[in-house]
């Protein structure tokens, strides 16, 4: 046993001043800061997303999960005060290894613009961005936008809903890369190892990239629309530092039936991968079939936020306790 804490006292400095600064912008922005419960009888039907789920013990209780992110508590508030714009700091909870960038629990922001598209978002996020760097007395990075299509496009010469699972083993195995075959039946999975090894890897490590333009297949709780080529595209962006994801942004989707849809597709994929299934989040579909206001929200990672700012390696180095001593 080790009842030391994982991250130095310098550390916990940083993050006390990163909160400080989060909620300092959040307040001058007018944002109103909230809080939702980490319980819920619903979970993350996401196949690339596990929920921890309570054990035994609690069978009192029915059936709860932990939080995989605010989200879904956070737009059934907005269906019920439409007027105002929303944040949340929030430690979540995820079924996964623990690992340079990974943990089972960490500490998310999220916040909601109302009237915002995702363009108009990554604005706001560029700006909150500044203020962090000023206030860490840093140089502010390089700022590049890209497209996910077009970067795909570009090297496959194929929009990323037209691939085969057997160009994208074609083109591993083209450039002297190891290709899962058990993946080459799962598009999505594809295309997601595909974008890690030959996109975001190649990011400049001193820019921050905002990567927009999605496939209309992985909108996900996003909107679709038409990018200036005139193809349909997901209306979301994620953020990196170098080729470390930090943030993940849409603008919301409003349409309850569509958001069942989604829902029940991705039950069907992760019944085809053999996953554990989720239940569907109820509660928040009544709320979109009531109404959520136009808007685009942003989940932000701030433990990997810290460790761009401080240059530190794992991700226990900014948290108190990790998986191992917690």
């Amino acid at each position: 046993m080790n009842w030391q804490p994982t991250a130095s006292f310098g550390a916990l400095k940083k993050a006390a001043l990163l909160r400080q600064t989060l909620h300092a912008w959040m307040h001058s922005h007018g944002i109103l800061e909230v809080w939702t419960p980490s319980l819920s009888s619903a979970a993350n039907t996401d196949p690339q997303v596990e929920s921890l789920c309570l054990g035994p013990q609690a069978e009192a209780l029915g059936s709860r999960y932990l939080h995989t992110s605010p989200e879904f508590a956070m737009k059934r508030l907005l269906c019920a005060y439409p007027d105002t714009d929303i944040y949340q700091m929030a430690t979540v909870f995820r079924a996964e290894v623990q690992g340079r960038y990974h943990t089972s629990q960490f500490n998310m922001l999220e916040w909601y613009r109302v009237g915002m598209d995702h363009k108009a978002l990554m604005r706001d996020t560029e700006s909150l961005l500044a203020q962090i760097w000023q206030a860490f007395d840093l140089p502010y990075p390089e700022m590049q936008h890209r497209s996910y299509c077009n970067e795909v496009f570009q090297l496959t010469g194929f929009w990323p809903d037209d691939l085969q699972g057997s160009t994208v083993r074609d083109y591993f195995v083209a450039n002297g890369r190891s290709f899962p075959q058990a993946l080459e039946h799962d598009l999505a999975a594809c295309l997601d190892l595909f974008v890690d090894e030959f996109i975001i890897s190649q990011f400049a490590a001193n820019h921050i990239t905002f990567l927009s333009e999605y496939p209309a297949s992985q909108a996900a709780l996003a909107r679709t629309g038409v990018n200036d080529d005139g193809r349909c595209v997901a209306e979301r962006f994620e953020v990196y530092a170098g080729s470390v994801e930090l943030a993940n942004g849409f603008h919301e989707l409003a349409d309850a039936n569509i958001q069942r849809s989604r829902f029940q597709g991705d039950v069907q994929i992760r019944k085809q991968r053999n996953q554990m299934p989720m239940p569907v989040d109820e509660n928040l579909l009544e709320a979109l079939e009531q109404g959520l206001p136009a808007c685009a929200g942003i989940a932000m990672g701030v433990d990997r936020l810290l460790m761009v700012l401080g240059g530190y390696s794992h991700i226990g180095d900014v948290l108190s306790f990790t998986d191992d001593n917690a």
